[in-house]
């Protein structure tokens, strides 16, 4: 099953919704950067929260930046979606996994601690919308809903889900948002709540052969459901030799210079990939000359 978002609206309530299936995006991010389990369901839930938000955005080249900084070991965890809904990101130490704080549950809370969430809506405006809360939870979807609540007053709930096999590969992953709209009284809060807590975890609906779709309809099963689009969704890096080109010009003539004289050469990695980007002395020293 190929990794895809589903939007979903209630048509007899104002309540609006995104579900997505991830096993292939979360299985890609964790090969390229080695991750292992709790850091690798840490970033996969963050890709996966970033992906649905920045599937929402109207704007066309608009892009969402989470960032999440706690003073667990896991250090920071950033993760950028284009306005389609692809995803890149990395966390700064890939190396950590922790014991399961319960059977089959990783310890993603433990492992991010406490902080901040960051998150950046580029909509190409003249300055990005930023907004940051404290972390709930530091287990992502928690944090998700109550940066929604505080920091754009929209009611959330939010779930996602990793799950890790023996061999350390991605068996299942997805999530949802669902949010109310103006207007919603509390009976259509009870029927969500009712849902969530109905079908649980999402890696088990998963696991038990549930699509997104199934999925989005068991938790909203009091509602009525239309599909508003739905899309493939992928880890797309961006990076390219020009992109980085641009970066080294965009040092300056000094920086440049001292970067010939003290390494001779220049070796660049991707931090979305690990894509490496070598750039000789005669490389460097032309693009010095044409600055």
């Amino acid at each position: 099953m190929a990794d895809r978002i589903i939007r979903m609206l209630a048509k007899d309530a104002p309540v609006k919704a995104s579900v997505i299936t991830a096993r292939d995006l979360v299985e890609r991010a964790r090969r390229i950067h080695l991750t292992l389990p709790t850091a690798t369901a840490a970033l996969g839930r963050t890709l996966m929260a970033a992906s649905m938000m920045g599937n929402q955005l109207k704007e066309e080249d608009g892009s969402i930046t989470l960032r999440v900084k706690g003073d667990g070991p896991l250090g920071a965890i950033t993760v950028v979606s284009d306005s389609a809904g692809n995803v890149r990101g990395y966390v700064q130490d890939p190396a950590v996994d922790l014991p399961l704080k319960a059977p089959g549950k990783l310890d993603v809370g433990s492992a991010v601690g406490a902080g901040s969430l960051t998150v950046i809506k580029d909509l190409n405006l003249k300055e990005p919308y930023v907004g940051t809360i404290e972390l709930l939870s530091g287990e992502i979807a928690d944090d998700i809903a109550a940066y929604f609540s505080e920091s754009e007053q929209i009611p959330t709930a939010c779930a996602l889900g990793v799950l890790v096999d023996t061999d350390q590969s991605i068996a299942c992953a997805g999530g949802y948002l669902i949010q109310l709209l103006p207007g919603a009284e509390e009976e259509v809060i009870s029927a969500i709540e009712r849902g969530v807590m109905e079908v649980g975890p999402v890696t088990e609906a998963l696991r038990t052969g549930m699509g997104p779709r199934e999925l989005l309809e068991r938790v909203l099963r009091d509602f009525e459901l239309e599909a508003v689009e739905e899309s493939g969704v992928e880890y797309r890096c961006y990076c390219s030799r020009e992109r980085v080109t641009r970066a080294l010009i965009s040092m300056g003539r000094e920086e440049l210079r001292s970067l010939i004289e003290e390494q001779g050469r220049a070796e660049l990695t991707c931090q979305f990939c690990d894509k490496v980007y070598d750039y000789s002395r005669e490389e460097l020293e032309e693009l010095l000359a044409s600055l």
